[in-house]
């Protein structure tokens, strides 16, 4: 017995299957090849202002591509923001990571979707195994004082009271800070981000257009 469906049926079927088939290809282009972002702080300032958007490349952490020094990336942030000093590990100083989502679903809305998932703007200073130091107002790398042009003329980098100011880098980590030091949540405060955390690089700025363009 041929089994007929109805053209209204079969055409609401078909819609129905090209949209799943765009939603899928969507979320596959989001989550390994590039994804638009909004900057929501000031923490990179000047370098990246509140408001601007960007493309980030997301094919760096599909193909584990090689971070370097200077890098802008985007990560998950911790659990924890801040280790006082009395807690923090300096032999291990890893930053926290301890509400992973339980389930299958959980993680596809956390990871895949980002929902209720915060993440960060920095630039990797300190890469693994290296030496990071910073004192009198400079960073120094392996005793060397570090050569930072994207910074403000009047920055000063300091602990902004954080615990990880003199470590070595653990391998697998990497050491990170914004461009404006005096407001930026970072690797001072709660050690070392594992590579794994690390979710692109930002690639292009789109907006405004006046600075359209790659961005380093």
């Amino acid at each position: 017995m041929e089994l007929r469906i109805n053209p209204k049926v079969k055409e609401i079927l078909e819609w129905i299957y090209c949209i799943i088939i765009a939603i899928i290809l969507a979320l596959l282009v989001r989550y390994y090849i590039a994804t638009p972002t909004i900057v929501k702080q000031p923490s990179m300032y000047p370098t990246l202002k509140q408001d601007q958007r960007l493309i980030l490349n997301r094919l760096a952490r599909t193909t584990h591509e090689e971070l370097k020094r200077g890098d802008i990336v985007t990560f998950e942030a911790p659990s924890e923001t801040f280790i006082p000093v009395y807690e923090a590990d300096l032999d291990n100083p890893i930053a926290e990571y301890n509400n992973e989502p339980e389930g299958l679903f959980s993680k596809f809305v956390y990871y895949v979707l980002e929902t209720n998932k915060t993440s960060y703007i920095k630039r990797v200073i300190g890469l693994p195994g290296e030496h990071v130091e910073i004192k009198d107002g400079n960073v120094y790398i392996n005793g060397e004082k570090l050569d930072e042009p994207y910074l403000q003329e009047d920055v000063i980098t300091d602990s902004l009271d954080g615990a990880f100011t003199d470590i070595i880098v653990p391998e697998g980590t990497v050491f990170l800070m914004g461009d404006n030091r005096p407001q930026s949540t970072d690797c001072r405060r709660f050690g070392c981000i594992p590579l794994e955390k690390i979710e692109s690089k930002v690639w292009i700025r789109f907006w405004p257009l006046n600075l359209f363009g790659k961005v380093d």
